[in-house]
């Protein structure tokens, strides 16, 4: 084996709508700052003209040390994977995923991204009241994220209404004494709320709109996207208008990457420095 094929990590990322993805800036950054060589694929399913199992057969074949996983495919990634943490097993999500000798095993990066972006923007304050719309893989990390900041009440929304009712039922299993609702329509669910978070793809690049109406906003004291392509979104936009606090998804997608990067390769990282890589394009 070359020296160049020993310093080198090949990853991916699974998913569709992933063409304005920073993950690959972010990991071949990091594998840089490093001294490895770093490849991260774009595998998305209908371009390659297989199904995510197919994907993930292929990348678990095909000299991968790794992939990320991301919408719509993290919550069958679980059955895919072996989880060593009962807590995310419990989530029933996955977006980390590392090809062992043994198998692959998952992990979610989105629960601890979500923790720390909050805690960056708001310290100790409390979440109090959280509606939350979409009960989708990012939705059910967050979700989980939530009742570890002790929510005074998580309201579970989703078009599906059953969807989010399955939601809310995982989460008060965990025994906490934060309060769950189930809802279908986000105005009435952000009505009196304190936190507003959008776990949808709406927003997205090549997607588009928002989740909840400018003006649903108002009362609210902070709010959060998971989307980050583009940053400042249409819904970010509103709650900053409204005078919210506003939670980038920028920050969770940073934080859950350096968590996949310890899962990944596990060499030190300058944070700092690989912050100002990615978003100077140093590297």
């Amino acid at each position: 084996m070359t020296d160049e094929a020993k310093n080198t990590v090949k990853l991916g990322l699974i998913g569709d709508n992933i063409t304005q993805s920073k993950s690959p800036r972010l990991h071949r950054t990091a594998g840089a700052l490093v001294g490895l060589n770093v490849t991260y694929d774009l595998l998305i399913p209908a371009e390659l003209g297989l199904t995510f199992d197919g994907v993930f057969a292929y990348a678990q074949s095909n000299g991968y040390r790794g992939v990320n996983v991301t919408y719509p495919y993290k919550e069958l990634a679980p059955f895919k994977v072996s989880i060593d943490d009962p807590f995310v097993r419990a989530i029933g999500a996955i977006n980390t995923v590392v090809f062992e000798g043994d198998g692959p095993k998952g992990f979610n990066t989105d629960y601890s991204g979500f923790l720390n972006a909050y805690r960056c923007a708001r310290g100790d304050t409390p979440t109090g009241t959280v509606c939350l719309i979409g009960t989708g893989g990012v939705g059910k990390a967050v979700a989980f994220g939530l009742v570890g900041l002790n929510a005074k009440t998580i309201r579970c929304v989703d078009i599906d209404e059953a969807k989010a009712a399955s939601l809310a039922t995982a989460l008060a299993a965990l025994g906490s004494d934060t309060t769950f609702e189930v809802f279908t329509d986000p105005v009435a669910a952000a009505n009196g709320a304190d936190g507003i978070i959008n776990c949808t793809p709406m927003g997205m690049v090549g997607i588009g709109g928002t989740p909840l109406p400018a003006e649903a906003m108002r009362g609210a004291t902070w709010a959060f996207d998971a989307v980050y392509t583009p940053v400042d979104t249409p819904f970010l936009q509103d709650a900053a208008q409204a005078g919210l606090t506003v939670i980038s998804g920028y920050e969770l997608f940073f934080g859950q990457g350096l968590d996949a990067w310890d899962i990944f390769v596990g060499a030190p990282l300058d944070q700092a420095a690989l912050r100002r890589a990615i978003a100077g394009h140093e590297l």
